[in-house]
């Protein structure tokens, strides 16, 4: 009997900047096919992600949990277990309804444990691309320094895009009537350092791209470990000149990767698969590449990465050309939702909402604001929280001045009014909203302390 839950083909890539799609107004950039994908389906155009760097976000993803609950808060591994071992993921729940699990791509689920050990069926490690890339003598992968603006001497077809969008077809070419199945591809682009080949790498003219509106950041009242980044990466005298053609390498990488996935939609309709496959695009986080002078993503809540693009299309459920401005938490919320799909009611201790009301254009009650947190990466910890309404942003940074932004009239957040006399109630608001959802998601740093720091108005 045919299966009558959809199949899921899941697209998760890798620090792409929501502004940075055709659909999402970029002027330059160039993504037909996920622009095309948007105008079948939904265009979520206010989704953010639970934490701003790989690991945390993509663990959140997994277990549906918040990084205070997973534990998993940098990207530096270890093999010590940690707790997230033990908390349900959206992969078995699918498992355990019949579904055929594909995972192809970059596993960042620690090393404890594999993706097999998560119900995944059939794994591609991205990491096989290399010795298929030696198996047919092509030159190595540019690499060392310089870090960024490498050309990569192969075709597209060779590109290690094009090697993970081959696995997912041969994926989709197994699929059979009788079982659903979920695919899921964790390409590593576009992140840094973008080593591109052409004609992607020549695609966009660095003398077109204009600079960031952040880009005239002087840091003046802001942490200082945001300034401390420009001189860490020895790029504090940097001009839109030095910066432009990183950016147009970012642009062509985030290109590359649209033509693959423009491959793999125009391979599901051959198959005649499209009709019952529900097709997500989405990313762990942002980028900043230029917006304030800063490379990558660390310490910041900007929205440049905290937002994240994310595309849905459910043939015959959500009518083409969709525009849901709803805040979403993408990690949290799309664990509930692939749960719900595959006809299984999430584990109660997933902490996000569906999305399926959205996609069915019911009644719902969108959340008013938004949460992100960061614990540290690699490089030393550095703890943030984030609330977001659609007027005001408020970044608390525990060992740093804080930031407070008008979205309205500052959508570049260049100037901090944490420590204005005329925000100061707006300052009281965000910082006891924070408390509450502290509260709500179970935060470990609700103590006393920070209680008290918090609730009496102590810090700026």
């Amino acid at each position: 009997m045919a299966n009558q839950h959809p199949n899921i083909l899941l697209i998760v890539a890798d620090q792409h900047r929501a502004d940075c799609l055709g659909v999402n107004g970029h002027p330059i950039v160039q993504t037909p096919c996920l622009d095309k994908l948007a105008s079948e389906g939904a265009n979520f155009t206010s989704a953010f992600t639970s934490s701003p760097i790989c690991v945390p976000a993509r663990n959140s993803l997994l277990h549906g949990v918040w990084p205070c609950r997973h534990l998993s808060i940098a990207n530096a591994d270890t093999e010590a277990p940690r707790p997230a071992a033990a908390l349900p993921a959206f992969p078995e729940i699918l498992a355990g309804a019949g579904y055929d699990l594909t995972f192809i791509g970059k596993w960042l689920g620690g090393s404890a444990r594999t993706p097999q050990d998560y119900g995944f069926h059939h794994v591609v490690p991205e990491k096989d691309y290399q010795t298929w890339r030696a198996e047919q003598k092509l030159p190595p992968r540019p690499g060392g320094l310089p870090f960024y603006g490498c050309d990569d001497a192969i075709t597209p077809a060779q590109s290690r895009l094009a090697w993970g969008a081959d696995h997912v077809i041969a994926a989709l070419r197994k699929a059979t009537p009788e079982r659903p199945f979920l695919v899921r591809w964790d390409p590593s682009e576009p992140h840094l350092p973008n080593v591109v080949p052409k004609p992607f790498a020549d695609m966009y003219d660095p003398e077109r791209i204009p600079p960031w509106p952040s880009f005239t950041d002087d840091f003046r009242d802001k942490p200082y470990i945001q300034s401390q980044q420009l001189r860490s990466w020895g790029i504090e005298d940097w001009t839109w000149k030095d910066w432009a053609p990183l950016v147009a390498q970012y642009l062509g990488d985030i290109s590359l990767l649209d033509s693959q996935i423009g491959r793999i939609l125009g391979k599901l309709q051959q198959l005649g698969l499209d009709r019952n496959t529900v097709v997500i695009y989405t990313c762990d986080h942002g980028d900043l590449c230029g917006a304030h002078r800063m490379f990558d993503k660390h310490y910041v809540m900007y929205d440049d990465v905290v937002r994240i693009p994310l595309i849905i299309r459910w043939p015959g459920v959500t009518a083409p050309g969709t525009i849901i401005d709803d805040f979403v938490i993408h990690t949290l919320d799309l664990a509930v939702t692939l749960c719900e799909l595959a006809g299984q009611d999430a584990p109660e201790s997933f902490q996000g909402r569906s999305l399926m009301p959205a996609l069915k254009d019911l009644p719902r009650q969108p959340r008013q604001d938004v949460l992100a947190m960061y614990h540290g990466n690699q490089f030393g910890l550095f703890t943030q929280r984030m609330v977001r309404t659609r007027q005001w942003k408020y970044v608390w940074n525990a060992t740093d001045r804080d930031e407070l932004y008008d979205l309205e009239n500052d959508p570049a957040e260049l100037t901090n009014l944490a420590a204005e006399e005329s925000t100061k109630e707006i300052m009281a608001q965000m910082r006891r909203r924070l408390h509450q959802w502290m509260v709500e998601t179970g935060d470990p740093l609700n103590n006393s302390w920070i209680r008290r720091q918090l609730l009496q108005n102590r810090k700026i």
